[in-house]
């Protein structure tokens, strides 16, 4: 089977299950409760609604805020690339359908790269909704607030745009990490439990920490953030916009070498491996 049998086989498996959009509805409410809920804040801070000193949140220039709100896509939505494509590999494994999937492509490695395209193309699906889910709300209540949104900026729709780019990566990421652990729910659990707690942990410790914030840097939530441009994350941290010491570029190779070395260790070590 070539890769584009590949790739249609593996999209009629994930199209044809309710897991896609069922990850997709809670992705547009997190996301979009999230990015409301901040913006109003934001917004009714900034126009006087709310006496200063009534919230935790730091006072931040007009300027800093439609980024802020946008980049809420990536800084809280990103697990759900990354368990989307968990999953794309993970199920094949639970349910046992891996085995007709081999006999239909017996060569392993079109079957991984049908996996890979098909994670591309739900990662980018992904990103689009999670853009829609943040700018609704977000760039409305901005605007009803009278806090500029940006969106007539063309670094506005860069940032948007590496967004996208970040939710890819998340998903190849997640190819690799159920690549690499056959069992779903261990992969899952590690997956959500490195995410919500592990790296938040690390980085957080990273700010009073002597030279643990280099490291931290480094991690993939953090990439993904320099990548971005923007996170609630460094900039509630004091870090600026940005992650420090990595710009956009160098964050998405580090996320790139993460999805990379995740695939190639799972290729390697378990893809091959007989399938029982």
């Amino acid at each position: 089977m070539s890769l584009a049998n590949a790739t249609r086989s593996e999209l009629t498996k994930q199209f044809s299950t309710s897991m896609w959009w069922i990850l997709g509805i809670v992705l547009v409410f997190y996301i979009g409760s999230t990015a409301g809920g901040l913006a109003g804040v934001f917004g009714a801070a900034a126009s006087g609604a709310l006496p200063p000193g009534s919230t935790n949140m730091p006072a931040l220039p007009d300027d800093m805020v439609p980024p802020l709100i946008y980049s809420l896509a990536t800084a809280v939505g990103y697990v759900f690339p990354l368990m989307i494509g968990t999953l794309l590999v993970t199920g094949e494994f639970r349910h046992k359908t891996l085995t007709p999937t081999f006999l239909a492509t017996p060569r392993r490695g079109v079957a991984l790269a049908g996996k890979v395209v098909a994670g591309v193309v739900m990662g980018a699906l992904y990103g689009a909704v999670a853009l829609v889910a943040v700018l609704l709300p977000g760039a409305g209540l901005l605007a009803v607030f009278g806090i500029g949104t940006q969106l007539d900026d063309g670094a506005t729709w860069a940032l948007l745009g590496r967004m996208v780019v970040a939710f890819v990566l998340w998903a190849l990421i997640g190819i690799g990490i159920g690549t690499l652990v056959r069992n779903q729910v261990g992969a899952v659990v590690g997956v959500l439990a490195f995410t919500q707690f592990v790296e938040p942990i690390a980085r957080l410790a990273g700010g009073f920490v002597d030279g643990l914030s280099d490291a931290t840097t480094f991690l993939p939530g953090a990439a993904s953030d320099a990548l971005v441009g923007a996170s609630l994350f460094t900039t509630i941290g004091g870090s600026g916009s940005t992650a420090p010491g990595m710009e956009s570029l160098a964050g998405g190779l580090v996320l790139l070498g993460y999805a990379a070395v995740l695939l190639v260790l799972g290729y390697l070590f378990s893809w091959r491996r007989d399938v029982t």
